[in-house]
């Protein structure tokens, strides 16, 4: 062979790893009827995350299916939160509502993995949550639902000063949490 003659695999480009991992959740063929008949589209539901605490979701439609993913991937990065971590699962217990969709998510003990379903599962995995328990409990099979739920559970996590160890009985239901001014209203009753 000669030296001049290059082989299949020889200058081969390393594809360099993506900043994110993805998941697509749901994909859905969706129709909008006109005056000139239906048009068809993809609609995409993806989950993107680094695993080290921060995770985004994104919902787009395309006349393709790439063309929806990857206006979903753009509105994913756009829509990233990062979720907090103490000793290894989420801070304290959390409930949201979304519509029909509720998401209840815990702290679990250490090396029990994420215990939870479908989108759920898929978001905690790919923010990178070591422990946590989850459950699904709306009425509604709806991903894209049951995603924003999620990500409004995710949200509403207190910092880690305002919560008492990780594992602990209380219950934080997202928006209520504790405020100055209702503490110091509390202190005045009992004065009088």
């Amino acid at each position: 062979m000669s030296e001049g003659r290059q082989g299949r695999g020889k200058f081969k480009k390393k594809r360099e790893k993506p900043e994110f991992d993805q998941q697509i959740v749901d994909l859905a063929r969706v129709t909008r009827v006109t005056k000139g008949g239906k048009q068809l589209n993809f609609r995409v539901c993806i989950v993107i995350g680094d695993r080290k605490g921060r995770v985004g979701y994104g919902i787009a439609k395309g006349a393709d299916v790439q063309i929806a993913v990857g206006k979903a991937v753009n509105q994913a990065k756009k829509t990233m939160i990062t979720v907090p971590f103490v000793k290894e699962t989420v801070p304290h217990r959390v409930e949201t509502k979304y519509k029909a969709a509720k998401v209840m998510i815990k702290p679990a003990p250490k090396g029990s993995g994420v215990i939870a379903g479908g989108a759920t599962r898929v978001i905690l995995e790919l923010a990178g949550v070591p422990n946590a328990s989850a459950k699904a409990l709306g009425k509604t099979n709806n991903k894209v639902t049951n995603v924003r739920a999620t990500f409004q559970a995710l949200q509403s996590f207190l910092p880690a000063a305002h919560t008492r160890a990780a594992g602990s009985k209380k219950m934080v239901v997202a928006g209520d949490a504790p405020t100055k001014k209702v503490v110091e209203k509390k202190a005045e009753t009992k004065k009088k």
